[in-house]
């Protein structure tokens, strides 16, 4: 099975032979790379160009975030999987308004259904949450008479502040978030969320690697110098399911708690000890298989990232229209 290698403490990663060897005052481990597909540096790490050398030979991917959980960057190997032909065609679908608008309404249907479908089951345990879902369905419906991608935004804007509306009635008192706020997180629950959300786009983008999409442009979001804005429109899909079921999951089951974060005046991070648990229950997740109505087999979330990928690859293709991931039909 394809892996993550999550490296939460301090240290040296270096080559030995053909293994990782990770290094610090306390801990000396040797590691086999055969099924690491990426490598999420969260500690202070220390690497050099003989390293990198030998993860661009293995096709391995290297996330760094910094000393707050925040993502800074990726170390890439050079493009294997590359279509001239498709490039042009993802040009086409985002200087085309009228193929951009179609494009960006599906990621915000799909956001918007898969939202209602975590707002569903929790009604069904008792949650009173239908005020919540009919505005949502009211922004929904607005979808279809978006004639720019600015309008776009704010209709998608709209349905995830509805969201973040049902919190007080799904979450104790101290994981309360009033507003959403990014950098820094203000709060336990924005650096759940925070961190929830980088971490999916950094998985994104490794899926995005293994196929021939350029992660550059975007349709929902514009494609900007300093991300890979593609991976937003991707992951926003998935948020409702790989983020937000996941933190509910660990705070309604007092998997993390408030002494997993470390608070200070305006700004609140998890520790090591949450983040450790933190990855290993978002790590689970990725490798949780469903049965694919279509594929007739178990396939795990992260694998649906990449099906989600080779999904835009034909609709670019004029081979079948993209229709978003859902949740309510696993795939």
């Amino acid at each position: 099975m394809n892996s993550n290698l999550y490296i939460t403490k301090s240290g040296k990663l270096s080559r030995k032979d053909n293994t990782l060897l990770f290094k610090n005052k306390e801990i000396k481990k040797v590691i086999p790379v055969e099924n690491i597909k990426t490598i999420y540096l969260l500690g202070e790490t220390s690497l050099n160009t003989k390293l990198l050398n030998f993860l661009s030979q293995k096709q391995i991917i290297l996330h760094i975030f910094n000393y707050y959980g925040f993502y800074t960057g990726s170390f890439i190997p050079k493009e294997g999987y590359v279509s001239g032909k498709l490039l042009v065609k993802q040009v086409e679908f985002y200087t085309n308004l009228k193929k951009r608008i179609t494009l960006a309404s599906k990621f915000v249907e799909g956001i918007a259904n898969n939202l209602l479908y975590v707002l569903r089951h929790y009604s069904k345990h008792g949650a009173n949450l239908k005020d919540i879902r009919n505005r949502i369905n009211s922004k929904t419906i607005k979808i279809k008479n978006v004639k720019d991608i600015k309008e776009m935004l704010s209709v998608e804007g709209g349905i995830w502040d509805n969201f973040y509306s049902s919190f007080e009635r799904l979450l104790p008192q101290n994981f309360q978030m009033e507003t959403r706020k990014i950098r820094p997180p203000n709060n336990p629950m924005n650096a759940l969320i925070s961190f929830a959300n980088s971490l999916l786009y950094t998985q994104t983008l490794s899926q995005i690697y293994h196929t021939q999409l350029n992660p550059t442009i975007a349709y929902l979001h514009e494609p900007s110098e300093k991300r890979f804005s593609l991976c937003l429109d991707i992951s926003e899909v998935f948020k409702p399911d790989m983020t937000f079921r996941l933190i509910f999951k660990l705070i309604n089951k007092n998997m993390i708690k408030i002494s997993d974060f470390d608070e200070k005046k305006n700004f609140c991070l998890l520790n090591e000890k949450g983040r450790v648990k933190f990855l290993q229950e978002f790590d689970n997740r990725l490798n949780q298989t469903k049965k694919h109505p279509k594929l007739k087999r178990n396939i795990s979330n992260k694998r649906l990232i990449r099906i989600e990928c080779y999904k835009l690859i034909k609709h670019f293709m004029g081979e079948k229209q993209y229709k978003p991931y859902s949740l309510e039909n696993k795939f």
